[in-house]
């Protein structure tokens, strides 16, 4: 029997206009009264997460999140950290460089300013469109070394993304976790983060055994989450990677996928 099912948002949970059809949404419903744990899992923050778990009824003391690609795990009501893997500021000095040398767009989010950036581009603003959270613009050499950084990421046009990421030196795959989260996303977490460590984290934590888990997702950085479940869940949408290591494909966002995997694993429908 399943305990515990990890659901992507973007691309996944989500249709594309960003809205939880009515299907996933009594799916969801009806898993969690089985005692089923649901749990979302998104390289958002926590506050563009918020007014999902709101909508989905998953703020309470049993519930929790998975934000920032697996970087902090948290309960939904208090809060807590169950697991908490990050960066520094001085990882932002050094990617910063790095950066203006592939000449790729940067932005970080920062525990204590949020989401920062040398200067504001179109990736930012859909970055904060899309969380619903403002732009601080700062100067990224003057970053405290030892501010506390959840995740750096190069953004910009998919072209230019995908050449700057296939110039990345090699060793920084040995310090980094490093996910293309969508075309024009490339995200830098703590090596020991990313959506297979967070969801083990609080299996562990819950008690809750590998085989027992479902994690659905559809882009690269669900990679780690649909190779640790006991069964990995690719969406019709997904990217060919992501189907080649799944044990089940289900019908895409736009298609009630999420509900689909409900339906058939957890209520037997």
């Amino acid at each position: 029997m399943y305990k515990l099912v990890a659901i992507d948002m973007d691309g996944t949970l989500l249709r594309e206009d960003k809205s939880v059809s009515d299907r996933t949404r009594e799916a969801i419903k009806a898993a969690k009264a089985k005692g089923v744990k649901i749990v979302l899992a998104s390289g958002r923050p926590v506050e563009g997460i918020n007014r999902y778990l709101e909508e989905l009824d998953l703020i309470s003391k049993e519930d929790y999140v998975l934000s920032y690609n697996g970087s902090l795990v948290l309960n939904t009501e208090t809060k807590e950290a169950i697991s908490s893997d990050i960066l520094s500021g001085k990882d932002i000095h050094d990617l910063y460089k790095i950066s203006k040398e592939l000449d790729v767009n940067i932005h970080a989010f920062s525990r204590t300013h949020g989401l920062i950036t040398p200067k504001t581009s179109t990736y930012t603003e859909v970055e904060a469109e899309i969380n619903g959270i403002k732009i601080n613009e700062m100067d990224f050499n003057l970053v405290d070394k030892e501010d506390e950084v959840v995740k750096i990421m190069f953004i910009d046009e998919p072209e230019i993304l995908s050449k700057a990421a296939d110039n990345l030196r090699k060793d920084l795959y040995n310090k980094y976790t490093i996910v293309r989260s969508t075309p024009y996303f490339l995200e830098f977490l703590n090596i020991n983060s990313n959506k297979g460590t967070g969801i083990e984290a609080l299996a562990n934590y819950l008690d809750i055994k590998k085989e027992e888990i479902i994690c659905i997702g559809d882009a690269d950085n669900d990679r780690h989450m649909v190779e640790y479940a006991g069964l990995g869940v690719a969406m019709e949408n997904a990217i060919e990677d992501i189907k080649n290591i799944s044990q089940y494909i289900t019908s895409s966002n736009n298609d009630d996928g999420v509900a689909e995997v409900l339906e058939k694993f957890i209520l037997n429908i």
